[in-house]
């Protein structure tokens, strides 16, 4: 009988340990052993391998995955790496299971991030071309001008690229709210620090369809509708691997 087989990262995926992206980074940093070996980039797993990290045996988890939806407060970091980062968002949520964050929210933002042991799920929402919209309230340090809104809308030569045309609605004389389709590094920070604006407070308060509604530091499990709505969304997009 064949046994099938399947890239080392998307065991891990699928196990609900980590990322795709995250578990490429262990394999490089010599993390991952599989039957007590450091595997290739781009290994293949067996059901009748073993395979651990740092030391812990990896089995894939048959339980129901796990959506909430956190409203991050200042000054937390959304890494999984516990070793490196003090503040960061798993030792500040203490899950009493393993999630990962979908995404990024920097360290001076706050609002709504989502976290899963879904990997699939992060790959599919992760991907740019997909054009899954991101919602934010922004705070700058001066008045918004007519030119810093067409300016913003159109798109801005940031990281050596143009920012892709986004809808961006003035809420007052230093608020606007912004809608993306990517998610570039620190990417409204940097387009208005090319408009000569300092972002004074970012708040994230929509992915696709899943709205904050937490307090700062607290979560939430996606309802069931929630859930369906988003997998209905997901349905015809890509994976980043």
């Amino acid at each position: 009988m064949e046994v099938t087989s399947k890239r080392l990262n998307k065991f891990l995926s699928e196990a609900g340990y980590c990322s795709r992206r995250a578990a490429d980074k262990l394999i490089e940093e010599g993390r991952i052993l599989v039957n007590g070996s450091v595997p290739q980039m781009g290994a293949k797993v067996g059901a009748e391998d073993t395979v651990e990290v740092d030391g812990k045996v990896i089995k894939k988890d048959e339980k129901p995955a796990t959506y909430i939806a956190f409203n991050k407060p200042v000054g937390i970091v959304c890494t999984t790496d516990t070793r490196v980062e003090k503040n960061n968002i798993i030792d500040y949520i203490k899950y009493p299971s393993r999630i990962f964050p979908i995404g990024r929210l920097d360290k001076d933002s706050e609002g709504l991030i989502l976290l899963t042991d879904d990997g699939d799920i992060v790959n599919k929402i992760l991907r740019s071309s997909n054009n899954h919209e991101k919602e934010y309230i922004v705070t700058v340090d001066k008045p918004i001008s007519q030119t810093f809104i067409k300016h913003m809308s159109q798109g801005i030569p940031i990281l050596e690229t143009i920012t892709k045309p986004c809808e961006l609605k003035k809420l007052s004389s230093h608020r606007f709210k912004i809608i993306l389709t990517q998610g570039l590094n620190r990417q409204i920070r940097r387009m208005c620090e090319y408009l000569n604006y300092e972002v004074e407070a970012l708040q994230r308060v929509r992915i696709m369809n899943i709205n904050l509604k937490s307090e700062v530091g607290n979560y939430r499990t996606l309802t069931t509708e929630e859930l369906k709505d988003l997998k209905t969304s997901l349905k015809d997009s890509k994976k980043s691997w």
